[in-house]
């Protein structure tokens, strides 16, 4: 794996680590997640394992808004 993508690998795990992190501190699944935002399950587990298109960057930051993470 080129360096390149090994960085964005290891930035989107890191992602990851801290939206599950905050889930677990707020006590939201990615099924209650999911109802909040009216979106199905599958977005929102491609918006929190850091997928880069245009739909999961947007469910994100709605993610960080409901978790309390938009400064982070």
């Amino acid at each position: 794996m080129p360096l390149e993508e090994k960085e964005l690998s290891y930035a989107a795990n890191k992602l990851e680590s801290k939206i599950k992190q905050k889930m677990l501190e707020k006590g939201y699944s990615q099924i209650e997640l999911a109802k909040l935002l009216k979106e199905n399950r599958s977005t929102i587990s491609a918006a929190i394992g850091g997928y880069p298109n245009k739909k999961s960057k947007e469910v994100r930051k709605r993610i960080f808004k409901i978790l309390g993470m938009e400064g982070e």
